[in-house]
């Protein structure tokens, strides 16, 4: 078994998830990354990291594709050809990123299908958080309350529906299938730390890390 450890965390939009990795991150004394993985991807292509973030919208706009023949194969394309710069390709770019911080160092990683990417691997716990519509609507007025509440439930209509469009472009599967995930949590029922004390449970009865005395 590896030394290291890495936790993903998916989550529905306002259900508190990236809080509940940050947190979960800063208890281990291990890094976190959600879009930090778009800048090292960035960096290590070469490919503006604006583009990566445009692949992500294009994949939501382009509502019918073949998935079959678009998803992850985990082949690179060389800069000298015209698909270089492609969404595929730059996805490709984020999941090598992934499995080297898996392969090198323990840490908590947000979205970016690193469940999937990571599904084979002996030392990865993975987590999906969710909570009831009306409890996130609730969360994300608080947070933006200069929206109306039906402007408000477009928005995590519409981000849910990215994410679930993101996944299934790149791994062909469903996102919120819980054959994906090691634990689920409704952070409606638990506190933000109570979420977080899970996880760290969790981890160190499937690792024996001892995580709770980190």
């Amino acid at each position: 078994m590896s030394a290291n450890y890495v936790i993903t965390i998916s989550r529905q939009h306002g259900s508190r998830g990236n809080k509940i990795g940050q947190l979960t991150a800063e208890r281990l004394g291990i890094p976190f990354y959600d879009y930090k993985l778009i800048r090292l991807a960035s960096d290590r292509s070469g490919i503006n990291e604006a583009l990566f973030g445009a692949a992500d919208e294009d994949v939501h706009r382009r509502r019918l594709f073949n998935a079959a023949s678009k998803v992850y194969t985990g082949k690179l394309i060389p800069p000298d050809s015209g698909e270089f710069t492609s969404d595929i390709n730059l996805f490709t770019y984020q999941a090598e990123i992934i499995k080297e911080l898996a392969s090198t160092e323990s840490c908590v990683i947000v979205g970016r299908c690193a469940d999937f990417l990571l599904r084979d691997r002996p030392n990865v716990l993975r987590v999906f958080i969710h909570a009831p519509f009306e409890e996130r609507l609730k969360q994300q007025m608080f947070i933006l309350p200069n929206r109306t509440e039906a402007e408000v439930r477009r928005h995590i209509i519409t981000t849910d529906k990215k994410r679930a469009d993101y996944y299934r472009r790149y791994t062909g599967g469903n996102w919120m299938s819980a054959e994906h995930f090691d634990v689920c949590i409704d952070s409606s029922a638990h506190p933000m730390e109570e979420a977080v004390d899970i996880i760290v449970g969790t981890l160190d009865v499937m690792f024996k890390v001892n995580a709770g005395k980190l």
